[in-house]
């Protein structure tokens, strides 16, 4: 497959800048795997789920990565913190390839080498000093400064384990009495986790799709659910996966493409997951997920999912519908 055929046209004015009012108050796209299509709010998601399902959710947490100082000469620079190298020290993203002090605050300077590390400064408690500093990492087609509500809206409601730098979208439209809905149903509601990375939204440049090789991302599964998820296969019933980080980090393990670093009481390890048309699930029947870019990687596993035809069919209803789209945008549920 050759990456322009997962293009589309979308009209700027659908791309969401901040999240709808209440959570499970956004549009729900169901697109059937017969093509068919129906309309519906994100708290109508309990009519599509049945007792003996599985419903997974990555729990990963955002933290407040961006950080914004000022170089000796007076310049402003923009970083972005990806991973935790050693103690205090951090590769970042940067759009320039500086080297040396970079002043974040009265109380915080960063030593930066080459736009490619950050070097904290010795006895600083790093995790309160981003909380502290930091802004959350709303991506770049969001054109604003994030601001304090960012730090509750671009987080979902059941985040736990600290360490994406991206959040799992899919997730923000639930809340509370939406999962104790589910849960009431005789769902059983799981959670993996995924740290969001630059393997997720690093874009792909390969003509051929297969040729994109993804970053690897942390994930944490407990074995328990493996075997859960086993039984509910087994007695015919559906495994429901939020978000396509979920899925990575599920279809990944189950697929092998991982490297394990740990087993003692969890499966821990390195996934560079890659989902394209072709791919033959081993666990997931159905996702919940958002509107991605034309040309990602989330768009090309939805699309192993739903057949990529039916696919931007959807989106090309979506679009004329007012949808809106990408992080703080409307969902879907692939059936």
């Amino acid at each position: 497959m050759k990456t322009a055929e997962y293009d589309y046209h979308l009209p700027e004015e659908l791309i969401a800048l901040r999240p709808t009012r209440k959570r499970d108050d956004s549009r729900l796209l169901v697109l059937h795997r017969d093509s068919s299509i129906e309309h519906k709010k994100f708290h109508d998601l309990p009519s599509y789920v049945n007792s003996g399902d599985m419903l997974i959710l990555n729990n990963s947490k955002v933290f407040p990565a961006r950080l914004s100082g000022f170089k000796p000469t007076g310049g402003k620079l923009d970083i972005l913190l990806v991973k935790e190298i050693s103690a205090g020290l951090w590769s970042i993203l940067s759009r320039e390839k500086f080297t040396g002090w970079l002043r974040i605050s009265a109380d915080l300077s960063l030593d930066i080498f080459e736009g490619k590390t950050a070097q904290f400064e010795k006895n600083t408690n790093v995790r309160e000093t981003i909380w502290k500093e930091g802004r959350m990492p709303l991506p770049p087609y969001i054109k604003r400064l994030s601001d304090e509500t960012d730090k509750e809206r671009y987080q979902t409601i059941y985040a736990e384990n600290e360490g994406s730098i991206a959040a799992p979208t899919a997730g923000l439209h639930f809340t509370k009495e939406l999962l104790e809905n589910i849960r009431s149903k005789g769902v059983l509601v799981r959670n993996i986790t995924l740290h969001v990375g630059t393997g997720t939204f690093k874009p792909v440049k390969a003509e051929e799709v297969s040729e994109h090789v993804m970053d690897k991302e942390f994930f944490e599964i407990d074995p328990d659910l493996l075997k859960e998820i086993n039984e509910v296969k087994r007695s015919g019933h559906m495994i429901f996966t939020v978000g396509t980080t979920s899925t990575r980090a599920l279809e990944g393990y189950l697929s092998g493409r991982c490297i394990i670093s740990s087993s003692n009481g969890a499966i821990k390890g390195m996934t560079d997951m890659f989902i394209y048309e072709g791919y033959d699930f081993k666990a997931v029947d159905s996702l919940i997920t958002n509107f991605h870019l034309p040309c990602s990687t989330p768009l090309m596993l939805t699309s192993a999912l739903a057949g990529r035809e039916n696919l931007l069919k959807a989106y090309r209803s979506a679009v004329t519908d007012g949808y809106r789209f990408f992080s703080y945008g409307d969902a879907m549920l692939v059936l």
